[in-house]
């Protein structure tokens, strides 16, 4: 009886705290499951963001795109101008706050969380990783040190969440615009690296700009969830189908009816929904399980013009 009253007592208190604190709504809102996946984005993304700039770009003075690029500008600056050395990992916060206010109201606040928990993370591996130097060569040093930071990145991205900083804004024009987050990326980076060549030094400024294309194309090759596939289902049970793409997809669906087979003359429904890369498999598996004899034809990487809902929380 005991174990009820506190039991009672404490959830009690742990409503109350959660209708108080919108906070602790959203986290009690995530499933153990997202809690785990995009935990492992955080810290993967730490563990190789730190990679790329304690052994590849650091050991030949090539700077880092996004916001540890800004961080690294901001503290050879503060460092010049005022003879204060300011650890790159406090210029990564100062860069990310807005972002992360802005990110909490236009994106969502799932989101926001998991990506100051993988700013965390990035910052304390970029401290702690030991600076090696495998190669002299800055080209590949730059190249190397490209692969791992967009890997990262596309990394974190594909398990919900973000590495903070440019990668913020990427998603937000990609929302307007459509545009792939690795060209957005690669265009706003660019900007940040010329900035670097202008400061300090060409040679160092053309090595950075070698590594953020490579990063671009990286980020684009892992995260796929923004390639989108047309899938045309042609059917003789076009309710099941439409039902498993409602409710387990959450994607619309265009219905032809009165379809004809050329063979048989049989009548069938053509359905046309839009799903993304990331959902391809699960869009497998519950067409198999709606009509394994129905016929699909999927084209790939296919432009949008119009409403494409896409939850990045």
């Amino acid at each position: 009886m005991k174990t009820s009253k506190y039991y009672r007592f404490f959830r009690k208190k742990i409503l109350r705290l959660a209708r108080e604190h919108e906070i602790l709504k959203v986290l009690i809102s995530i499933s153990r499951e997202k809690y785990a996946e995009r935990l492992t984005g955080s810290i993967m993304y730490g563990l190789l963001s730190a990679i790329a700039v304690n052994v590849f770009y650091a050991p030949s003075g090539v700077y880092s795109s996004g916001a540890t690029g800004l961080a690294q500008i901001m503290s050879s600056l503060v460092e010049r101008f005022w003879g204060v050395h300011l650890p790159i990992a406090v210029g990564f916060y100062v860069i990310n706050v807005p972002l992360l206010l802005l990110a909490w109201y236009k994106i969502g606040q799932k989101f926001t969380i998991f990506t100051f928990l993988t700013v965390t993370m990035s910052a304390f591996f970029i401290h702690f990783v030991p600076q090696i130097t495998l190669t002299d060569e800055p080209l590949l040093n730059a190249i190397f040190g490209a692969i791992f930071m967009g890997a990262g990145v596309g990394y974190a991205l594909k398990n919900r969440v973000s590495s903070g900083g440019t990668d913020i804004v990427s998603i937000l024009v990609r929302k307007k615009t459509g545009k792939n987050v690795g060209v957005i990326s690669t265009v706003v980076n660019l900007c940040i690296v010329t900035m670097a060549g202008l400061l300090f030094g060409w040679e160092a400024g053309l090595y950075s700009m070698v590594a953020v294309f490579v990063s671009g194309r990286v980020v684009d090759a892992v995260y796929v969830k923004q390639k989108k596939m047309q899938a045309m289902i042609i059917t003789n049970k076009p309710e099941r189908v439409i039902a498993r793409i409602h409710k387990k997809l959450h994607r619309g669906v265009t219905i032809i009816n009165e379809a004809e087979g050329a063979y048989n003359h049989e009548k069938k429904a053509v359905l046309i929904t839009i799903i993304t890369q990331a959902e391809f498999n699960d869009f497998k598996y519950h067409m198999r399980k709606a009509d394994p004899a129905a016929f699909i034809s999927v084209a790939e990487n296919i432009q949008i013009i119009g409403r494409f809902v896409e939850d990045e929380t």
